[in-house]
C-alpha cells in the first residue's frame, strides 16, 4: 500500500482517552497507531480500550505473558506482521522467557514449553485459521489442563486479535518504532519482516 486507508487521529486533546491510553505506555511503552486511528470515531476507540483491558485482565492461571505469547501465534496465523511484533514486544514487557520467545515455533516439543501451555498454544492456533481447526482433540487437550474461566480468557485474547489483525491490515496501519525494534530483534530470524506497514 502507497498510503494506510486513514492516517491516526490527534487525540491530544481529550483527557479521557489519554487517561485510557495509559494502558498502552504499561504495555507497550506508546499507544499504537491502530487505536489512534480507531479514534477517528471515539466510542470504537474507547469500545476497543475496554475490551483490550477487560480480555487481557489476568484472572487465574493464565499469564499476562502467555495471553501475548497466544496472541502472537494468533497473528501469525493470520498473517498480520504488525501485530506480530506488538504481541512479542509485549510478551517480553510481561516476562515471558527468552526461551520461549527464540523457540516459540517449536513450542509442540521444545521443553521451554509446558504441557498445559502446548494446549493453549495449539488451541490459539486452530482457533485463527480459517476455515477453524478447533476439534475435540484440541478441545479434550484444552479441558485437561485448564478450567472453563481461563479457556474463555484465552479466547478472548484470541478473538482480540482476530479483531486487530483484520483491522491492521486492511488499514495499512503504520508500525511504530519501539514494535519495529521489536520485530527485528525477535522475530526477523523467522523471517519476519514490517511489510505494509512502513510508509
Amino acid at each position: 500500500m502507497k498510503q494506510p486507508l486513514a492516517f491516526p487521529a490527534s487525540e491530544q486533546d481529550d483527557k479521557e482517552l489519554q487517561d485510557l491510553v495509559t494502558f498502552y505506555n504499561e504495555t507497550l511503552g506508546f499507544c499504537p497507531n491502530s487505536v489512534k486511528t480507531m479514534y477517528h470515531r471515539p466510542r470504537i476507540a474507547y469500545a476497543f480500550i475496554e475490551m483490550n483491558k477487560a480480555v487481557m485482565e489476568n484472572k487465574g492461571r493464565v499469564t499476562s505473558a502467555l495471553k501475548r505469547l497466544i496472541g502472537y501465534i494468533s497473528s501469525n496465523a493470520a498473517g498480520c506482521r504488525y501485530c506480530q511484533a506488538h504481541t512479542i514486544r509485549a510478551a517480553e514487557r510481561y516476562g515471558a522467557e527468552q526461551e520461549q520467545m527464540d523457540n516459540i515455533w517449536e513450542y509442540k516439543t521444545h521443553p521451554a514449553f509446558s504441557d498445559a501451555e502446548r494446549a493453549a498454544l495449539d488451541f490459539a492456533l486452530a482457533s485463527s485459521v480459517i476455515p477453524n481447526a478447533v476439534d475435540d482433540e484440541i478441545a479434550e487437550n484444552l479441558r485437561m489442563h485448564w478450567n472453563e474461566g481461563e479457556i474463555v480468557e484465552m479466547l478472548g485474547v484470541i478473538a482480540l486479535f482476530g479483531y486487530l489483525n483484520r483491522w491492521n491490515d486492511s488499514m495499512g496501519t503504520e508500525m511504530e518504532g519501539g514494535a519495529i525494534e521489536s520485530g527485528e530483534k525477535l522475530l526477523a530470524k523467522r523471517g519476519w519482516e514490517v511489510g505494509k506497514h512502513k510508509y
